[in-house]
């Protein structure tokens, strides 16, 4: 008989799995325990339900991931003129290191942060943004630091495109290293797509300020709203 880890970990992992393929919305318990091998009983004593079941699966890379960045980053900003793609090395180390915590940890993880926003998972931000509060504050630092004539706003929607083309490029990133070696005879590590991704986003984050300036509205029209 699996002890109360053991039915814990096969619960975990048939929802990580089936979370990263299906998503959260059309992924049942049901579903899940029938991978798993448990009963519906076993969910509910050790989770509670399917929203801290969700919680708890990404919690798994974010308890790895997110105390590595927040190292990165006070090593970062106690430093002087700092590049915007110094900002983003710091996420270097700790998301390669998923790949170590579990078998295509970088990508699954990537995988689970997508679903939580084309899900509209809003507890799951939530979740995020509370616990790990501070870490993001920082990181926002940090990119402020990197270009102090940023807006708050302008950082606001950089960060979530930034967000999005790092969700796409390492959710898919084996899928991205097969085509890359047939169509270019380049054997791609992930180390090598988040080295091409890095400066990538730099530059993104860190252009000049064009024509997001016009959807910044005035003194007056707020006034006059």
């Amino acid at each position: 008989m699996a002890g109360k880890g053991e039915t814990k970990g096969k619960i975990l992992d048939a929802a990580e799995q089936l979370f990263a393929e299906h998503g959260f919305k059309d992924t049942s318990l049901r579903t899940i325990t029938s991978k798993a091998g448990v009963n519906l009983a076993s969910v509910n004593y050790h989770f509670g339900d399917k929203k801290s079941l969700v919680r708890a699966v990404l919690a798994r890379y974010l308890e790895e991931f997110m105390p590595l960045l927040e190292q990165e980053l006070k090593q970062l900003v106690v430093k002087d003129n700092i590049s915007m793609e110094d900002v983003f090395a710091c996420t270097k180390k700790p998301l390669l290191g998923l790949d170590t915590f579990r078998r295509h940890g970088a990508s699954v993880f990537m995988q689970l942060i997508g679903r939580g926003y084309t899900d509209v998972q809003g507890h799951l931000r939530w979740f995020i943004t509370t616990r790990y509060d501070s870490v993001l504050k920082l990181f926002t630092q940090a990119v402020m630091q990197a270009n102090p004539s940023l807006k708050p706003e302008h950082v606001f929607w950089r960060l979530h495109f930034t967000l999005g083309a790092v969700i796409f490029t390492m959710a898919s990133n084996v899928a991205l290293s097969e085509i890359a070696e047939n169509d270019f005879g380049h054997n791609v590590s992930t180390e090598d797509i988040v080295d091409r991704l890095i400066p990538y986003l730099a530059a993104g984050v860190d252009a000049p300020a064009g024509k997001e300036l016009s959807l910044v509205p005035s003194d007056s029209s707020r006034s006059a709203g």
